[in-house]
């Protein structure tokens, strides 16, 4: 069967967030999944089979890192829709049941992918204890987010702190059930960015991943909420980065970004 590598949420190959993308013709057994994402040891490897005609969802979905199997992820889902397109397996809007719901992806017509996405719920909470130690910086705010994603939204002094974190990542490890969204306003307006953002989830066995979809449905009501813009652009990353367009309405967030297959082959175990 046919695997490919893709850059998520760039135009331009060896940026962004890399994910594995394998479609099949049905999910096999789950230690299976598992050890192809292992081997793959991408933050995330997507899953997908094509469902029955006349149902809610086009395609069944689903996400796995080297270590366990996630309830959403923005990246993998669009290097998924990425390759339908590519392919000729798809067109126009692709709708996936995955597990944290019904998501579609609408191919646009500068050749980037929108995703529709449920927004996350942020709920302000008191930092944990020794945070501000495993990030190595002081923390602003602290809020919890919705079951789906289950992360710290840590809002940090400004773009230069988030851009120099060095954490502790066994420390981080500890702190939330997923992971741990550090984020700042951008410092300098008009560079095509409005806030900054590096994402960290060692508890799944990903030190850092460059660009995460599935934070900006946290982090779109978050700065929209400052900003009083409900259209958005944040640059995530650090050695890597990428770009994610947001656009907040009310329960679903948009995410566009572009892709990149970089490296297809034959999976042959």
């Amino acid at each position: 069967m046919r695997i490919r590598i893709v850059d998520a949420f760039t135009d331009r190959p060896f940026s962004g967030n890399p994910a594995g993308v394998l479609l099949l013709d049905a999910f096999p057994d789950d230690p299976w999944l598992q050890k192809v994402a292992a081997e793959v040891n991408l933050s995330e490897t997507a899953f997908a089979h094509p469902l029955p005609p006349g149902g809610e969802a086009d395609w069944a979905l689903r996400w796995f890192t080297p270590v366990a199997e996630v309830d959403m992820c923005g990246h993998a889902t669009l290097a998924t829709a990425h390759v339908l397109h590519t392919t000729g397996r798809a067109t126009g809007t692709v709708r996936f049941a995955a597990r944290c719901g019904i998501l579609s992806a609408t191919a646009t017509e500068d050749g980037s992918i929108t995703m529709d996405f449920p927004t996350s719920t942020l709920t302000p909470v008191p930092a944990p204890d020794g945070l501000a130690k495993a990030l190595g910086t002081e923390v602003v705010s602290v809020h919890d987010t919705a079951a789906h994603i289950g992360d710290l939204l840590v809002e940090l002094a400004d773009e230069h702190a988030v851009r120099s974190l060095a954490p502790d990542f066994a420390a981080l490890a500890t702190m939330s059930n997923r992971g741990v969204i550090t984020t700042a306003a951008a410092e300098e307006p008009g560079r095509g960015y409005d806030f900054v953002s590096r994402c960290f989830f060692p508890a799944l066995g990903i030190d850092e991943d460059p660009v995460t979809g599935s934070a900006h449905t946290a982090l779109a009501p978050f700065w929209s909420a400052r900003t009083g813009r409900d259209e958005l652009t944040g640059l995530q990353g650090g050695r890597r980065t990428g770009l994610i367009r947001t656009a907040l309405r009310g329960e679903r967030t948009l995410l566009t970004g572009g892709a990149v297959t970089v490296i297809e082959g034959d999976l042959l175990a």
